[in-house]
C-alpha cells in the first residue's frame, strides 16, 4: 500500500491482528514522521499551555470557574476545541493523529487537562458521531468555539463500572422527556452548559439525552473534595423532573450503550496519549533535578540506582509513545472511506481490544514514572513547593477514569475472544500451534534489533498459548477467572507495546536517533519477556493441566541473557545528554 509518490501509507490492520502477524514498520505512524500539519497542531497546543495556562497555573489549580471558562474560550479561539469537529459545524475536521498531538501537549496543563479533555472528548464526540443534523448545527459550533462547555453524565452513585445498571429514568410525556436521577463524579459540572445524560427509558432501555444547563429541575451537588485534579470541577448532577424536548434524544431509544461504549473507547485511547505526554514531562523534570542535586560530593544522576530509574522511565515512555501513535495512525487509516459518522465509529470500534489495554498501560506507566520522579526528588518530591507532588496526586485518577483498569483488563480478553468467535480474527490456528509447537528459531540475522525481534516472536506465541489454554479450559466460565484474564490481558499489552517500540526503532535505524531508539526498544522488549514469564507461569498454575505445559511456555520466554542494567545505563545517558526525554 503506497501513496501516489510511492511512499508507504499508514495501514489499518485488523484489530487484535498484531498477535498473529507482524505489521510492516513502514506502515505505522511514528512521531518522527509527523507531517507539517501535525507539527503545527502540536506547537499550537504547546503555545497555548505556555502562554495561557502556565502564568495562571496556581489560580486554575484553586478551581476558578470564570478563569477555566476563559481559558476554554481561548482554546476555542486557537482552534484546539474543534480539532475533531467537522468543518461544517465550525471545527477543523481533523483525525485522531491531530487530536492526539494536541492531547499530548495539553497533558502538561495540570487539572485543566481534565477540563479540556472532558469537553473535547466525551463531552463533544457523542454529538459528532450520533447527533442529528439539527443537534449538530445547534450545539457543535458553540462547543468548538468554547462559547459553551460540555459535560458527560454516565456514572451514578450505585453504578460505576456497571454503567448499564443506571437508575436514572427518562419518561416520555407528550413531546417531552422527563428525566429523574442522580449522576456522580461529573467533570465540568460546575460550569458546563451542555450535559450528555444517560437514563433508562421504560426501566430497561438505556438511552442518551441532551440537557442544557438552564433547564428547570437541573441541580448540582457541592464540589467534591478530591485527592488530585483539584482545579477541575467535579460535582453530582441532580435531575428532578427535568423536561427536555423529544428531539433532545441522542441516538435511538435503547441504543445508549453504543454511545457510552463507543465514546469511552476513544476516551481510553486519549487517556493513554495524555499519559505519554505527562511521562515525557516528568522525565525532563527528574533528570534536571538529578543532575543538580549533589550528595556524597557527586550529582545523584551519576548513581546507578538513579540511572536505573531514569532508564526504565525512558524505555516505558518510549514504548507507550510508540504504541499510542501507531494506534492513532491505524485509527485514521481505518476512517478513510467511512462515508458518515456511523461508519466512522464502526471503523474505530474495530480497535476495542487495543483501546482497553492501551488505557491500562498508559495509566500505569504514568503512575510508575511519577512515583519514581518523587523518589528521585527525595523529600523535596513530597513538598507541594516542588513540581512533582501535584502530578503524583493527579495521576492516580487515570486508573479509574474511562473504566477502571480492572474492567479494561477484562474487556481486553473478552473483546479479543469475541472477535475470534465472530470470525473477524484467526486466533484459533495460531493458538493451537503455540500450544503444540515450539519456539521460533532464529534466522541468523545479526542486526541491532535481531535478538529482540526473535524474543518478540516467541512472546507472541507465549501469549497465544496461555490465552488458548485458558479459553479451552474454562470456555463460557472464563469470566469467572478474572485473575487469569488479567494476566492474559497484560501479556497481550506487552506484545503490542514491545512490537510498537521495535517497529519504530526499525524505522529510525539509519538516522541519528537510531542507536537511542534501539536501546529503548530492546530494553522494553526484553523487560516485557521477563514480566510475561512471571505472568504466564502464574496463569498456567491456575489452568487445569497448565503445569504440564510449563516447560513449553518457559521455552518461549527463556532467559534472554541480555544485561538490562547496561541498557538502562545507556538509556539514562541518552536522557541526560538530551536534557530530557531523548526522542522529543
Amino acid at each position: 500500500m503506497t501513496d501516489s509518490d510511492g511512499a508507504p501509507k499508514v495501514a489499518a490492520p485488523t484489530g487484535g491482528a498484531f498477535l498473529v502477524e507482524r505489521q510492516d514498520a513502514a506502515t505505522i505512524l511514528i512521531p518522527e514522521a509527523f507531517d507539517d500539519d501535525l507539527r503545527m497542531f502540536a506547537q499550537t497546543a504547546r503555545t497555548f499551555v505556555e502562554r495561557e495556562i502556565v502564568p495562571d497555573f496556581a489560580k486554575l489549580e484553586a478551581l476558578d470557574y470564570e478563569l477555566s471558562r476563559a481559558k476554554m474560550a481561548r482554546a476555542g479561539e486557537m482552534g484546539l476545541l474543534g480539532v475533531e469537529v467537522p468543518e461544517a459545524y465550525g471545527g477543523l475536521g481533523q483525525g485522531k493523529a491531530a487530536s492526539s498531538v494536541v492531547t499530548e501537549a495539553i497533558a502538561a496543563s495540570g487539572s485543566f487537562n481534565v477540563t479540556f479533555n472532558a469537553h473535547v472528548g466525551i463531552g463533544t464526540l457523542p454529538l459528532v458521531y450520533f447527533g442529528t443534523e439539527e443537534q449538530k448545527a445547534r450545539y457543535l459550533p458553540k462547543l468548538a468555539s468554547g462559547e459553551w462547555v460540555a459535560a458527560y453524565c454516565l456514572t451514578e452513585p450505585g453504578s460505576g463500572s456497571d454503567s448499564l445498571a443506571a437508575k436514572a429514568r427518562a419518561d416520555l410525556d407528550g413531546d417531552e422527556w422527563v428525566l429523574n436521577g442522580t449522576k456522580m463524579w461529573i467533570s465540568n459540572a460546575g460550569f458546563a452548559d451542555l450535559f450528555t445524560v444517560f437514563a433508562q427509558v421504560d426501566g430497561d432501555k438505556f438511552s442518551c439525552f441532551l440537557v442544557e444547563r438552564d433547564t428547570p429541575g437541573l441541580g448540582f451537588g457541592a464540589e467534591e473534595h478530591k485527592m488530585g485534579i483539584k482545579g477541575s470541577s467535579t460535582r453530582q448532577v441532580i435531575l428532578e423532573d427535568v423536561r427536555v424536548p423529544r428531539d433532545n434524544l441522542l441516538g435511538e431509544v435503547g441504543k445508549g450503550h453504543r454511545i457510552a461504549f463507543g465514546i469511552l473507547n476513544i476516551g481510553r485511547y486519549k487517556l493513554a496519549v495524555g499519559a505519554a505526554g505527562g511521562a515525557k514531562e516528568l522525565i525532563g523534570l527528574s533528570q534536571a533535578y538529578a543532575k543538580e542535586r549533589q550528595q556524597f560530593k557527586a550529582p545523584i544522576a551519576s548513581f546507578g540506582l538513579i540511572q536505573e530509574k531514569v532508564g526504565r522511565m525512558a524505555a516505558d515512555t518510549y514504548a507507550l509513545e510508540s504504541a499510542v501513535y501507531r494506534l492513532g495512525g491505524s485509527m485514521d487509516a481505518a476512517l478513510v472511506g467511512a462515508a458518515d459518522a456511523a461508519a466512522q465509529l464502526a471503523a474505530l470500534n474495530d480497535y476495542a481490544v487495543e483501546y482497553s489495554f492501551i488505557k491500562v498501560f498508559g495509566s500505569e506507566i504514568l503512575d510508575q514514572v511519577v512515583d519514581e520522579a518523587v523518589q528521585i526528588y527525595g523529600g523535596y518530591g513530597y513538598s507541594a513547593d516542588y513540581p512533582v507532588e501535584l502530578p503524583y496526586r493527579n495521576s492516580r485518577i487515570n486508573r479509574i477514569f474511562e473504566g477502571t483498569n480492572e474492567i479494561n483488563r477484562m474487556l481486553t480478553v473478552d473483546q479479543l475472544l469475541k472477535r475470534a468467535m465472530r470470525g473477524e480474527l484467526d486466533l484459533l490456528g495460531p493458538a493451537q500451534e503455540a500450544m503444540l509447537g515450539g519456539p521460533v528459531a532464529g534466522d541468523g540475522a545479526t542486526g541491532p534489533l535481531a535478538d529482540a525481534e526473535l524474543a518478540l516472536a516467541n512472546l507472541k506465541r507465549a501469549a497465544l498459548m496461555v490465552a488458548g489454554m485458558g479459553a479451552m479450559a474454562y470456555m463460557q466460565a472464563l469470566d469467572k477467572e478474572q485473575e487469569l484474564m488479567a494476566r492474559v490481558a497484560d501479556m497481550v499489552g506487552l506484545v503490542y507495546l514491545a512490537e510498537s517500540g521495535l517497529l519504530r526503532a526499525e524505522r529510525l535505524a539509519a538516522g541519528a536517533r537510531g542507536a537511542v531508539a534501539a536501546t529503548l526498544a530492546r530494553l522494553y522488549a526484553f523487560g516485557a519477556v521477563d514480566r510475561a514469564r512471571e505472568l504466564g507461569v502464574e496463569a498456567l498454575r491456575r489452568i487445569p493441566r497448565g503445569k504440564e505445559a510449563l516447560p513449553r511456555f518457559q521455552a518461549y520466554v527463556a532467559d534472554h541473557g541480555v544485561d538490562l542494567v547496561e541498557l538502562r545505563r545507556r538509556a539514562a545517558a541518552a536522557v541526560y545528554e538530551a536534557d530530557g526525554y531523548p526522542l522529543s
